[in-house]
């Protein structure tokens, strides 16, 4: 089995201050992934108050896929780190730091380190493909998230 590295990075601008949207995004529920576009379940498992596992099962495509994830907080530096434990693309690991650009709004820093699983070589156009597909998959969820995360807290 070859094993490729692929990184992407995007931003996600939200109109809420920095804390509260780092609190908001690491509040993990189970019908998160409804509200990132996705179909499945999440189980979520609060190990310490800094350590999260989520274990998940989606659908992608026309099949299931089941994911273990851990995620770590650092709420001092207002991120986080995802790591797949298990899943498609094991070992991978998507980094999330929140930042300020006014008192009144924020904006997310994502950076995913996909590992990609293959039988044969993969070329570089096709890892470019992979980083932009997944790019543009992680980035509309955001989208999605940053839009109810500014709904939720209005009415808050």
């Amino acid at each position: 089995m070859r094993v490729s590295s692929v990184r992407y990075k995007f931003i996600q601008h939200f109109s809420i201050p920095t804390r509260e949207a780092f609190d908001w995004c690491t509040d993990y529920q189970p019908g998160d992934l409804a509200l990132m576009g996705e179909e499945g379940k999440r189980r979520i498992t609060r190990v310490t108050s800094d350590t999260i596992i989520l274990e998940e099962d989606v659908v992608q495509g026309d099949k299931k896929v089941s994911k273990v994830k851990l995620v770590k907080l650092n709420r001092p530096a207002l991120s986080w780190h995802n790591i797949q434990l298990q899943g498609p693309n094991k070992y991978s690991e998507f980094i999330y730091e929140i930042v300020p650009e006014s008192p009144y709004k924020s904006r997310l820093i994502f950076t995913g380190l996909l590992l990609v699983y293959s039988t044969k070589s993969i070329s570089r156009q096709r890892l470019r493909q992979i980083a932009n597909t997944e790019k543009g998959y992680d980035s509309s969820a955001w989208k999605r998230l940053a839009k109810t995360m500014a709904e939720e807290l209005r009415k808050a």
